[in-house]
C-alpha cells in the first residue's frame, strides 16, 4: 500500500500517533482490529535526526512509492513540507556545491594557461628554429657559391626526385658521413648523392669543408663533386657517379678479386699515386687527405681510382710541416702512429695511409685479422716477417698470376713496408714513392720493422745483415709515369 493511499485514508477516517524506542519510530493507526504502520514526513524527520546524533551510517524508510509531492524525499533531505530547508542543513549544498566548483574551475584555468604558455614558447622557438635555419642555410650556399662559382646549388625536390625519395634500392653504400645513394637528373645524368645523416660523427663543418675543398680539387684521380643541397635540415652533396664502386668491393669479395689482374692493380696504384702527388705537391696548397682507405677509393667505368671523401682533410700552406689536433678522425688500421698518440698528423700521414693501401692491393688482406703460423701478427708484422724471410710472395694475393709480375710485386711489398715506418722521417714522400715505382734502376731503402709492431727491430740483432731477399730483373711489368695536372 502506497504513502499516498495510507495518508489520505487516515486523514478522512481518523488519526495516527507516532510511537519511539530507543532504535524505533513508526506512524501507527488502529482500524478495527487492523494495526497499520507506515513513515510519514514526522518520522522520516526523527529518524534523519536520530542517525546524525547517534552517529550512525543510515536509517531505513518505508513506503516511498507515489510520493507525488516529493514530501518524503524532501524530508530526508532535511528540507521542510513547504520548500524551506532545515535550518540545520540550511546553506550546505550550496556550500559543497562550491567546494566541487572553484577547485574544479581553478585547475582547468590554470591548465589552459600551462597549455597556452607551452605552446607559445614552442610555437616561437619553432620559427626561430626555421629563421635561423634559413639564414644559416642562405649563408652557407652563398658562401659554397662565392667562393665556387661553378658549383650547382640544387633544391631538395630535385635531389628527391633523383634518389626516387632516396629509396632503398638507389642506396650504394655507408660511410662515416652518411649514407650514398644512386640518382639520375631529369637530363639523365647519373649522379652519386651523399646524404648527411643526424647521427653522424661529422658534422657541418665536415660537410662544409668538403664542398669548399673538394670543388676547388681538379684532377683526373680525385671525384669530382658537381653540386650542394641545404634545403630544410638536410645536407646533401652531389658527385659523378662512379659505377664500379670502391676498392674494396672488389679486394677482399672472393670473385670479383679475380677482376683485377696485375695490370689492372698497376694501374691504380699508379692512380692512387698521383692522385696523392696532386694533392701534396702540385695544388696550390698541401692537403692532407686523412681518411685515405680502400673504401674510399672509387673506381670509374675503366676501372681508374678516383680518391673521395675529404671530410676530414685540412689544408697545410706549402711552408707548413705538421700540425697537432685533441680531435681524432680516421678509421682504424690506416692512421699513423704519430696521429694517434699526439694528434700529428702531415704529409707523412697520408704517405702511412698509403702504405696500407698499397700492401691490401697486393696481398687482397684486411686489417683486423691475425696472420702467422701462431695467428698473433698484425697484417703489416705478417708482411715484414716474410720479406724479411725471402719469402714476400707468400702474402701474395692468390688470384694474381705472378709468373710474370713477381718481381714487381715484391718491390711493392718493400715500398709499402717503407711508408708504414714508425717514424715519419723514415717514410719516402710521394714524389719518391712515385719515383721507386715507376724506375726500375730506383733503390729502395731497406726498411725497418713497421709501426705497431709488438718486437723491435733490436730483437732482430744481426738478422738484418742476412735478409734473403729475393733478386729482381728489370723485364717486370711497370707502372708507366702519370703527370700530375
Amino acid at each position: 500500500m502506497s504513502y499516498k493511499v495510507i495518508n489520505n485514508y487516515f486523514k478522512a477516517n481518523g488519526r495516527v500517533d507516532p510511537i519511539y524506542n530507543s532504535t524505533y519510530v513508526v506512524n501507527y493507526g488502529i482500524v478495527g482490529s487492523t494495526w497499520i504502520s507506515f513513515d510519514g514526513v514526522d518520522v522520516v524527520r526523527a529518524k534523519v535526526s536520530y542517525a546524525k546524533e547517534k552517529g550512525l551510517l543510515g536509517y531505513v524508510v518505508w513506503q516511498v512509492s507515489q510520493d507525488d509531492n516529493w514530501v518524503l524525499s524532501q524530508a530526508a533531505g532535511g528540507v521542510d513540507s513547504g520548500g524551506g530547508v532545515d535550518p540545520k542543513h540550511e546553506g550546505r549544498p550550496k556550500s559543497r556545491i562550491l567546494i566541487i566548483i572553484l577547485p574544479t574551475t581553478a585547475a582547468v584555468i590554470i591548465l589552459l594557461g600551462l597549455a597556452f604558455y607551452f605552446i607559445r614558447i614552442r610555437i616561437l622557438k619553432s620559427k626561430s628554429k626555421e629563421t635561423k635555419l634559413k639564414v644559416n642555410n642562405a649563408a652557407a650556399a652563398g658562401d659554397f657559391e662565392s667562393n665556387n662559382p661553378d658549383l650547382i646549388e640544387y633544391s631538395l625536390a630535385d635531389i628527391e626526385k633523383a634518389t626516387d625519395q632516396f629509396a632503398f634500392e638507389n642506396k650504394l653504400g655507408e660511410g662515416g658521413f652518411g649514407p650514398v645513394y644512386k640518382g639520375v637528373l631529369p637530363g639523365g645524368q647519373e649522379i652519386a648523392v651523399k646524404k648527411l645523416s643526424k647521427s653522424s660523427s661529422q658534422g657541418f663543418d665536415e660537410f662544409k669543408n668538403e664542398v669548399m675543398l673538394t670543388a676547388r680539387l681538379q684532377h683526373v684521380n680525385l671525384v669530382k663533386v658537381l653540386g650542394f643541397c641545404v634545403g630544410r635540415e638536410e645536407k646533401v652533396l652531389v658527385y659523378e657517379y662512379m659505377p664500379k664502386k670502391s676498392l674494396d668491393c672488389y679486394l677482399y669479395d672472393p670473385i670479383r678479386r679475380f677482376l683485377l689482374d696485375w695490370k689492372k692493380r698497376a694501374e691504380i696504384i699508379e692512380g692512387i699515386t698521383q692522385g696523392l702527388l696532386y694533392l701534396q705537391e702540385y695544388s696550390r696548397q698541401t692537403i692532407i687527405h686523412r681518411d685515405l682507405k680502400a673504401s674510399n677509393i672509387l673506381l670509374d667505368g675503366d676501372m681508374k681510382p678516383k680518391i673521395s671523401d675529404f671530410g676530414m682533410a685540412r689544408i697545410f700552406t706549402k711552408d707548413e710541416q705538421e700540425a697537432n689536433t685533441s680531435r681524432l678522425v680516421g678509421t682504424y688500421g690506416y692512421v699513423p702512429p704519430e696521429y694517434v698518440r699526439n694528434g700529428v698528423y702531415s704529409i707523412k700521414s697520408d704517405v702511412y695511409s698509403f702504405g696500407v693501401v698499397l700492401l691490401h692491393i697486393i696481398s687482397g688482406k684486411k686489417n683486423g685479422s691475425l696472420y702467422g703460423s701462431g695467428e698473433n701478427l698484425s697484417l703489416l708484422e705478417y708482411a715484414y716477417e716474410l720479406w724479411k724471410d725471402g719469402k714476400g710472395m707468400e702474402i701474395m694475393d692468390p688470384s694474381l698470376d705472378d709468373t710474370l709480375s713477381s718481381c714487381k710485386l715484391i718491390k711493392c711489398l718493400q715500398i709499402a713496408l717503407l711508408c708504414v715506418q714508425e717514424n715519419p722521417i723514415d717514410r719516402p714522400s710521394m714524389v719518391e714513392v712515385s719515383s721507386m715505382l715507376k724506375n726500375e734502376t730506383a733503390i729502395v731503402t731497406i726498411p725497418k720493422r713497421p709501426a705497431f709492431s709488438v718486437r723491435t727491430d733490436e730483437d732482430d740483432g744481426n738478422r738484418r745483415d742476412q735478409l734473403h731477399l729475393e733478386i729482381c730483373s728489370v723485364d717486370d711489368a711497370t707502372i708507366s709515369q702519370v703527370v700530375g695536372r
